[in-house]
Formats: C-alpha cells, sequence, structure tokens
C-alpha cells in the first residue's frame, strides 16, 4: 500500500530557524505539504529559508493560515503532537504507531506541532482525533519543534519503507565463495604447521576451528582473500604466490 503523506502544521512557530530545520527534515523523508499557523515573524522568512538548506525549493509553497480550523479545512483525520500529558479522552499514539496508523489510510491526515514556547494549547488539541506523544525523558520534558518533525517524519517514512535492515557493501570484488574461502583455511593451517604454530596435537583441532570461524564471520571478498594469500606468501617468503 502506497504511503498516505500527512500535512506537517506548525502552530505559532516563533523562530524562522526552526521552521527551516522543520521543512529540511520533512524533504529528507519524502514529506512536502507544510502550512504555518501565525508564525510569528512573517513569511517569507530568511532564515527559515537559510535553514532550509534548499528544502523549500523543492516543495510546494508553504501555505499561510490565519487560525489551526482554516489549515485544517481539508484534512480528515488530525493528530496532535503533545510532550504533557492533557486532561481529554483521545487515543494517545507513539510516533511509530501514528506513522502505522497515517500509512494505511486514504484520507487526508495532518499533523499538528506547537509553537517553541508552549506547544499547542487546548483549543487547538481539541481539534485534533488523536494525539502523538514522543517518549522522552519524563524528567525532562522540553523537545525542540524541528527535532519532533524530524522524528515524527521518520517514523512515516519507515512505515513502509523496504531498505533491507543490514547490507554488507563489496565494491567490485563479489563475495568469496566457500571453495574459495577453505583453500584459504587450508593453505593457512598448512602454514601454521609447517611453522609449529599448533603446539599441542589435542589443542590443534579446536585451534583450527576457531580460526576458520574468525574468517567465516568476516564475509571476506575475493580481493580480500587474494590479498591474504598475499600476506601468507609475504611472511614466508614465498614472492611467486
Amino acid at each position: 500500500m502506497e504511503q498516505n503523506l500527512p500535512a506537517i502544521i506548525l502552530v505559532n512557530p516563533q523562530m524562522g530557524e526552526n521552521i527551516g530545520a522543520a521543512a529540511r527534515a520533512m524533504a529528507n523523508f519524502g514529506l512536502s505539504d507544510l502550512r504555518l499557523v501565525n508564525p510569528r515573524d512573517g513569511w517569507p522568512n530568511e532564515a527559515a529559508t537559510a535553514n532550509a538548506s534548499g528544502a523549500l525549493d523543492i516543495m510546494p509553497p508553504v501555505q499561510i493560515f490565519n487560525n489551526t480550523a482554516d489549515a485544517l479545512k481539508d484534512c480528515h483525520i488530525v493528530y496532535a503532537t503533545t510532550a504533557r500529558p492533557r486532561d481529554m479522552r483521545k487515543k494517545v499514539f507513539t510516533p511509530k504507531q501514528a506513522a502505522q496508523e497515517i500509512s494505511g489510510k486514504a484520507q487526508k491526515t495532518a499533523i499538528l506541532f506547537g509553537g517553541e514556547r508552549a506547544g499547542l494549547d487546548n483549543d487547538d488539541i481539541a481539534l485534533a482525533h488523536h494525539i502523538i506523544s514522543v517518549p522522552i525523558n519524563p524528567d525532562f520534558w522540553s523537545i525542540n519543534l524541528a527535532q519532533t518533525v524530524l522524528l515524527v517524519s521518520y517514523e512515516l517514512k519507515q512505515a513502509n519503507d523496504e531498505t533491507p535492515p543490514f547490507v554488507l557493501p563489496t565494491g567490485d570484488s563479489d563475495p568469496a565463495t566457500h571453495e574459495q574461502l577453505n583453500e584459504l583455511m587450508i593453505r593457512l593451517e598448512q602454514e601454521l604447521e609447517s611453522h609449529y604454530f599448533f603446539r599441542s596435537p589435542d589443542m590443534r583441532p579446536t585451534m583450527a576451528r576457531n580460526i576458520r570461524n574468525i574468517f567465516s564471520r568476516a564475509e571476506m571478498t575475493e580481493q580480500e582473500v587474494r590479498t591474504f594469500h598475499g600476506i601468507i606468501s609475504a611472511l614466508i617468503g614465498n614472492k611467486e604466490k
């Protein structure tokens, strides 16, 4: 299912720097619908443009509204972010769970973020269907506006992201085959044997197994296997291998 992309609405933002940083975070994770409600320093804003690092240039024009209700007119489901508990009966989601909920909806969604000084007021939160609360240190509730946008934008991207959880780039060299690695291990064990590394016959199988485990974990490439053959050759004085 294609991810639904919500509008990001900053209510009463004070610093242009934070607006720009929020736009930059949005662009990092594929969001583009930025709306402002009563930005203190007006719009356009030079500080915002500078901090956006070009993000505003690739996004649609930022929409400006006099009040939150007008900014939400075309939205069906609204989430309000808040760090403080509120005395309201609304479902409270983590950013991760909210992102999963949003990605499964076909309707237009919006996420409200409050200004730097006090966050969203209760009247704005009353306009929302649900609350998003970032699980942070309960002894320090203050969190930067742009950082909150970044956290939520990241989770929205992750909701349907198909990036592998782990990759091992090998450059121009293919991963070594089992045969290539086994040939290296046989040669290494032979040279260690001839140079009296295995001093205890009883311990030799365990020591050889441990050495193989070390190289197996390394997930070597063909080039790395060739390099290690060269190291062995240099150590034993064989310049032809």
